[in-house]
């Protein structure tokens, strides 16, 4: 199973979000910052390493959650952050375009089905599990677990 972090920075009621340029299954959509946990980090570390690659900041993450993707032939454990502590130059990245949205304007944006469900929890306060089960592009089935015992 692959494991991934995913980021989202917010500042003044936006977050920043990346639009996929890499022509790879994310390509064209929005999303937060974040990929591939390395095998000799741990996740918090991945989250840091990998908002620094793609954006230039240093930020202080915040667990929010685990996300399980699940379809045919791939699965995925993604773990969620929310960052609203941060510092640096704001930097381009080979991965795609950074811009800041405004919450309420996600919905408007080409973005995975299942991420719409996610970024509704991302102001609560306890962390969450979410399974996404996905048929190719197609979200077919989401369950989720509102807080996590064993953060």
């Amino acid at each position: 199973m692959k494991r991934t972090v995913l980021i989202y920075i917010e500042q003044n009621h936006k977050y920043l979000l990346i639009h996929k340029q890499k022509k790879d299954m994310n390509y064209n959509k929005y999303m937060g910052v974040g990929g591939k946990i390395e095998s000799d980090e741990s996740p918090i570390e991945a989250a840091i390493r990998e908002a620094f690659e793609e954006t230039g900041l240093v930020i202080k993450p915040i667990f929010k959650g685990n996300i399980y993707f699940h379809s045919k032939d791939y699965k995925e454990h993604m773990i969620l952050y929310k960052a609203l502590e941060f510092k640096g130059v704001l930097k381009s990245s080979e991965e795609g375009n950074l811009t800041w949205v405004e919450k309420d304007k996600l919905r408007q944006l080409p973005m995975w089905e299942g991420d719409y469900y996610f970024l509704e929890k991302l102001d609560q306060e306890e962390p969450f599990q979410m399974h996404l089960y996905y048929d190719q592009d197609k979200l077919i089935h989401v369950s989720e677990i509102e807080t996590i015992l064993n953060k």
